[in-house]
């Protein structure tokens, strides 16, 4: 597979196409083509892929190179307006308070904050 000006896709893309060759016995090969405008960034983005095949650090590496974009909107990557987190910065931070309120629930507790305009 020959994938050109590679610097427009986002890495998970380029890693979910790179997956649909070599499903048989037989060799495969899988070449990114940068464009001539590809800057060094998106250069070192790409190579990425040549020291991983691993989904899930592609994926983010992806996110804290693109952003998650608007989850409800049109925008398919920077970062969305979050008044309370960085999702790519502080991701181990709500990984923990996820656990936490996970288990207050578990326990039967109630969440409730102003911040979100409910009790």
């Amino acid at each position: 597979m020959v994938i050109e000006n590679a610097e427009v896709f986002g890495l998970a893309q380029l890693h979910q196409l790179r997956g649909r060759v070599g499903r048989s016995t037989h060799r495969s090969w899988c070449a990114l083509i940068a464009g001539p405008s590809a800057t060094e960034e998106a250069r070192r983005r790409l190579s990425m892929l040549e020291t991983t095949s691993d989904g899930f650090v592609i994926a983010e590496k992806d996110l804290e190179a693109r952003g998650p974009g608007d989850l409800l909107g049109t925008r398919q990557s920077g970062l969305p307006p979050l008044r309370v987190a960085d999702p790519v910065r502080d991701l181990a931070q709500l990984a923990q308070a996820r656990g936490q309120v996970l288990a207050m629930r578990a326990e039967g507790k109630r969440l409730e904050s102003d911040l979100f305009g409910y009790p």
